[in-house]
């Protein structure tokens, strides 16, 4: 089993970046070869990384630091205003926890959510093989959080369980319930259990002062940034404010 002493990294030649439109980015990789424990993916997710599928990668542009990672409190979390209606108005959402997993309905509802909301990005067009590269291969501890109305799945969230917290990996919903706000609603689960789980933190990967997507995440507070190697408290609404 690999350590945070063994790896070996790699970086991405230039490439264009998916949220900063004119700008080229570079990522580093894990060694796609190295095994990582639950242990090792906690240490780095501490240390900003993220994972996609089996690949586990972070930012590394040389005149860009755009790109922050930040993670929820989930002990301190107090819901604000909107947040408790949201919670409140979707009361007749059924929730259930389930080991991640492919099936049909699942990928019906992320190709469907991928061609409507972010046919512009470069998850588009869905296939099967995308789904699975994603969201299943590599999957450590991780879980989907299926969110229902009836027996019509509505949403679906994507959650790995570190040692220290939960990672939000990704959040996909039906466009025809965008009013009922699934994305906020998911994180809002998602602090309730860590809470359970005694954990203290959500992780919720990057936010980027520049692009509007990343706006709701700075809505849940208090929450820290990785800023210059150190994880300190962020606020940036408040700051701008």
């Amino acid at each position: 089993m690999s350590s945070l002493r063994t790896l070996v990294f790699f970086a991405t030649p230039a490439h264009s970046c998916s949220y900063l439109p004119g700008r080229d980015a570079t990522t580093m990789f894990v060694d796609p070869r190295a095994k990582v424990s639950k242990r090792l993916y906690s240490q780095l997710t501490a240390l900003g990384f993220r994972r996609s599928g089996s690949h586990y990668y972070r930012p590394h542009c040389e005149h860009c630091n755009a790109c922050v990672p930040v993670r929820l409190d989930a002990r301190a979390f107090r819901a604000n205003r909107s947040q408790r209606r949201t919670w409140k108005q979707n009361q007749d959402i059924h929730y259930r926890l389930v080991p991640a997993q492919f099936t049909e309905r699942y990928y019906q509802l992320y190709a469907r959510y991928i061609t409507e909301r972010h046919k512009d990005g470069d998850m588009y067009p869905p296939s099967r093989d995308q789904f699975l590269s994603f969201l299943i291969e590599g999957a450590t501890d991780s879980w989907f959080l299926e969110m229902s109305l009836g027996d019509e799945l509505i949403g679906l969230a994507v959650i790995d369980v570190l040692e220290d917290g939960l990672s939000a990996i990704y959040t996909m919903f039906n466009p025809d319930h965008e009013d009922r706000g699934l994305g906020t609603l998911a994180v809002l689960w998602q602090v309730e259990e860590a809470r359970k789980r005694g954990l203290p933190w959500v992780y919720l990967g990057y936010w980027i002062a520049e692009s509007r997507k990343m706006n709701y995440k700075t809505r849940f507070q208090p929450m820290e940034a990785l800023l210059d190697g150190t994880w300190q408290a962020f606020s940036p609404e408040a700051e701008s404010g």
